[in-house]
């Protein structure tokens, strides 16, 4: 399981890719990588649960990332490996 934070660098150029960047999620989910996205409060960028892919292919994936590629987010992947999980996700355990 992945933690991946991509904090804002450099907003300026952020509206103009946001479009890019909500595909970029949307296929984050059908391909199975994304979990759960969502915003770092106060608008310090966003916020990325991850799952069932190697460190590797999330790497590459999230460079594809136009804010990351734009340097309008600086991107942080944290592995997670569960050691003790509630009974609604033991599915990560896998």
């Amino acid at each position: 399981m992945f933690v991946v934070t991509l904090t804002f660098a450099d907003q300026t150029r952020a509206g103009e890719l946001m479009e890019a960047h909500k595909a970029w999620i949307q296929r984050g989910f059908e391909e199975g990588y994304f979990l759960m996205v969502g915003s770092l409060q106060p608008n310090r960028g966003g916020g990325i649960l991850a799952h069932g892919t190697s460190l590797a292919k999330l790497e590459s994936f999230v460079a594809e990332d136009p804010f990351v590629a734009e340097g309008v987010v600086t991107p942080e992947i944290l592995e997670i490996t569960p050691a003790r999980l509630d009974d609604r996700l033991e599915f990560l355990a896998a």
